[in-house]
């Protein structure tokens, strides 16, 4: 049976193969296009957000830098109107009465270090610097200065004022609990010292005010020096703490409110983000259809053309086939033809002798009748005679003449029966012929039958005997063998033509070895001979169709290739080794369970 190229479907399969990995990968590029753009809405909206939330932070900050400014410029204005409104009456001959009180005993006293490593003042030099405050608050200049001072801050955003003088004392405070501690060691009392302005945001739970204890205020103390007027010699510092809680809550108020419409915008951006996402997911569902319906087109296209050539590859293969074919049967009846011819030869020789033999048979006969004819009238006369009584008359010659001829034909009639023997015989060796041929062509029997192959090759050996030259030797090895399912004819054809093929390797004399022999699985048959060999850069080539060594007109290059699709619809293979100078040698293996379709 001839099997063609499927050309259809492998088309099939490879392009369904190479349209799935297209269709994948485009499905994969479009998702992840979809997720880049999904990804970049995403980030952007992040970026929007931090954008915003930085800008809310940041108007926060300002805010907040804005109103610490604001009440700092505010408390040195207040610091100003103070120190020139007081100055003269109140602050001048308070700070000068102030000298009076020494805080260098206190101040010599050492501080302790906590578990932390910092360092604190010890109760002694608490109490010390407590009574030296309790002392200022005696001078006489106290009480009036610090009347005119709540004077002037009731009912204001003015929490507590303190006064530091240049070496860092506390000489008054709104609080007087506070009067006479040193805070010569705060980063604020010394900026202030040196000229310049600071302050901080705070927020306090509870704390001391002039309009009594608050709680939960937001505050700005700010650090200021005071000028002496008309100059710019710091005599003293200022701490003023203001409420600034109402302006820090609108502040906060506005941070929510931009808060609230950032996120707003960010809703609205997320919804857009989706509409478009929703957008570019469609386009690319419309993109993927098309995609999906022009290699469908494609496919239906290629089919089209792929079983226009599946239609032609199986006309050019049967054409093929059928060339094969009357090649592969003219092979088979040039083979014919050579066995014809030596079949001829080995038919003529016992033809002619027996041809002769009988002809010599029949003139013998011819020679026996004449004599018995002579002998039957001699015998008839000498009756004759002794009837009459005159047996006088017979001639003793002629009896002893008519005896000679017929002892002589006799003699010949013995000869001829040899002869007629030998006949026998050459007919014993055509009738052996015609067996072999019989054997050989299997004409008389089905096409697949279980055989011995040492009997098939027997037959075989046989055959080529007459047709190969008499110089070459056929020597048979034969191992026993078990029987197997084959089509004996076309086995037969196969190792012929490998004789053949030995046969004409072999210049002048030699010989060709026949062996068979068989293990668990297959049967091998050896066909080696003592010719020339083949050259290495032949070999790879041998069983190719249509290649050959021979000259023109001796072969068609089809022996070896016929040969070799033989064994393999058998299931089996052909190995060769040759050596040049030496021999080559074919093995034929054949599996034991393998059944040859008829």
């Amino acid at each position: 049976m001839t099997h063609y190229f499927r050309l259809t479907r492998y088309f099939t399969a490879t392009s369904l193969v190479a349209f799935g990995v297209v269709a994948a990968t485009l499905m994969y590029f479009e998702h992840r296009q979809s997720n880049f753009f999904q990804n970049v809405q995403a980030s952007g909206a992040q970026m929007l957000g931090r954008i915003q939330t930085d800008f809310v932070t940041r108007a926060d900050a300002v805010a907040r830098r804005d109103l610490l400014a604001v009440n700092e410029q505010g408390n040195v204005n207040l610091t100003r109107l103070f120190s020139n409104a007081l100055w003269a009456s109140d602050l001048s001959p308070y700070l000068a009465e102030t000298s009076t009180v020494d805080f260098s005993v206190c101040k010599a006293m050492s501080d302790v270090e906590d578990a932390l490593g910092k360092a604190s003042a010890t109760p002694e030099k608490k109490d010390c610097f407590r009574d030296a405050g309790a002392r200022l608050q005696a001078l006489t200049t106290f009480a009036p200065l610090d009347a005119r001072v709540r004077e002037a801050m009731q009912d204001g955003t003015i929490f507590k004022i303190k006064v530091y003088d240049l070496s860092g004392i506390t000489v008054y405070s709104t609080e007087l609990a506070q009067v006479g501690e040193d805070k010569s060691g705060s980063a604020g009392w010394r900026s202030a010292r040196d000229g310049k302005s600071i302050s901080e945001l705070t927020f306090r739970d509870q704390f001391s005010a002039l309009q009594g204890m608050v709680q939960n205020r937001d505050l700005i103390a700010s650090y200021l020096p005071v000028f002496e007027p008309r100059s710019q010699q710091v005599v003293g510092v200022f701490e003023v703490y203001a409420d600034v809680t109402p302006f820090l809550g609108q502040i906060k108020d506005t941070s929510s409110e931009f808060k609230l419409v950032a996120l707003n915008n960010e809703s609205r951006l997320a919804h857009q983000a989706a509409s478009d996402q929703q957008q570019v997911q469609s386009s690319s569902n419309q993109q993927l259809l098309i995609v999906a319906g022009l290699l469908a087109l494609l496919y239906i296209v290629l089919l089209s053309i792929v079983q226009r050539a599946q239609t032609v590859i199986e006309r050019q293969a049967r054409e093929s086939d059928a060339t094969k074919q009357r090649l592969a049967q003219s092979e088979k009846m040039t083979s014919l033809g050579q066995m014809v011819a030596g079949v001829a030869h080995q038919l003529n020789t016992p033809l002619a002798f027996s041809k002769n033999n009988v002809q010599m048979s029949i003139q013998a006969l011819d020679q026996l009748e004449g004599a018995v004819h002579r002998q039957i009238r001699f015998s008839s006369y000498k009756a004759e005679a002794l009837h009459e009584g005159n047996d006088h008359l017979l001639d003793a010659a002629s009896e002893t003449q008519v005896t000679q001829e017929l002892a002589g034909a006799m003699l010949e009639v013995r000869e001829a029966r040899e002869m007629l023997n030998d006949v026998l015989m050459g007919m014993g060796q055509m009738n052996e012929l015609v067996d072999n041929l019989r054997s050989f062509t299997r004409l008389d029997r089905a096409q697949t039958a279980s055989v011995n192959l040492n009997t098939a090759l027997g037959t075989v050996c046989y055959i080529a005997k007459t047709v190969i030259s008499t110089k070459v030797r056929i020597e048979q090895a034969f191992e026993p063998l078990p029987a197997i399912e084959c089509n004996v004819s076309q086995l037969n054809q196969v190792f012929l033509n490998l004789i053949n093929n030995a046969a004409q390797a072999i210049k002048d004399t030699g010989s060709i070895i026949v062996s068979t022999r068989a293990d668990a699985r297959c049967i091998t048959v050896s066909i080696r001979d003592t010719g020339s060999g083949i050259p290495a850069d032949v070999l790879p080539h041998i069983f190719e169709a249509y290649f050959t060594t021979k000259a023109n007109g001796e072969g068609t290059g089809l022996g070896l290739a016929i040969a070799r699709d033989i064994v393999k619809e058998h299931g089996g293979d052909i190995e060769v080794n040759s050596e040049v100078g030496v021999g080559t040698e074919f093995r034929v293996r054949l599996p034991l369970d393998k059944v040859v379709a008829p």
